[in-house]
């Protein structure tokens, strides 16, 4: 049941086009191609099983792994436009 202006299912339709954008987001991340034999940021070589595992790796475990730590999530957004929201 939906209230207020929401037609009916509203929520769960919202829910499902934030779900799919989020999905979206997070497959463009990820490598695609031939993986490198060595980092593109260090030059140290990448293990084989990394190679295989992540079909188009760019960075060795190390590299990546300070990438991921420096990475800061963009900010959500509020489709509900809720009161406090209005108020900044």
């Amino acid at each position: 049941m939906a209230g207020g202006w929401a037609q009916d299912g509203a929520v769960n339709e919202q829910i499902e086009v934030s779900t799919q954008e989020a999905l979206a987001r997070a497959r463009r991340r990820q490598p695609a191609g031939e993986s490198l034999r060595d980092c593109a940021e260090c030059g140290e070589l990448i293990p084989e099983p990394r190679r295989v595992a992540l079909p188009g790796v760019k960075l060795c475990i190390d590299c990546q792994t300070a990438r991921d730590r420096a990475w800061k999530p963009a900010g959500g957004i509020n489709r509900r436009a809720s009161k406090d929201s209005q108020l900044r």
